[in-house]
């Protein structure tokens, strides 16, 4: 006598009447991203963006300047081979590099356990805050007008040109870059680790159906 069949009319355990529902957004770790770790992400660029502002202000009063000299015709070099250019955009990187690690920083210690949306907000809000500290140095530093401002100081007057950013580009990724690799440096090395998976039981003695003799 063999087991009874499974009643027709009963679903197979694999069975399905249609293509299975999409999965949510997933995580580095295969976890769902969550609403709150949005709203983690969008208030970590906001914060990001916001602190662009005291970039400025340090950009703005810590960058050598490049000295110009009029003699009434013409607008001059005081020091044809100074490296006070090249200064300003140096000095704006490294501080946009301490930024952006001190921002990953504070951002690890607040949620260990990451995620993208931390990420993204980390890279956008570095990259929002570097053009503000960017646009705060160039507004609130000299003049862009060389020619009216050497008009008006005169002839034979050292006065300073515009903060400027020869490497525009790099200089607006230093920031994001910075926190994005040590965020992800610091989540691979004290971050939580996955549990480790079960170990396989024991097999069990294969028992014949019910119902047979």
């Amino acid at each position: 006598m063999t087991a009874p069949l499974t009643p027709s009319h009963q679903p197979q355990p694999h069975d399905s009447d249609g293509p299975p529902p999409p999965l949510p957004p997933a995580g580095p770790a295969g976890d769902p991203i969550t609403a709150a770790e949005v709203v983690q992400g969008l208030l970590v660029t906001l914060v990001s963006a916001v602190a662009g502002a005291l970039l400025g202000v340090l950009w703005l009063n810590l960058a050598p300047r490049v000295q110009l000299i009029s003699d009434g015709k013409g607008v001059y070099l005081r020091n044809s081979e100074g490296e006070q250019a090249i200064g300003a955009d140096g000095t704006f990187v490294l501080l946009a590099l301490a930024f952006g690690a001190v921002a990953a920083l504070v951002v690890f210690l607040l949620r260990r356990k990451g995620g993208v949306p931390l990420v993204l907000g980390l890279a956008l809000g570095g990259g929002l805050g570097s053009l503000l500290a960017w646009g705060i140095g160039t507004y609130f530093g000299p003049t862009d007008d060389v020619v009216a401002h050497a008009k008006a100081v005169g002839p034979n007057v050292v006065f300073e040109a515009p903060l400027e950013l020869n490497l525009g580009a790099a200089a607006m990724l230093a920031w994001p870059l910075a926190a994005m690799i040590v965020h992800l440096a610091l989540t691979a090395a004290f971050g939580p680790r996955d549990p480790e998976p079960e170990a396989w039981g024991q097999p069990k003695p294969y028992s014949q159906g019910p119902g047979t003799h």
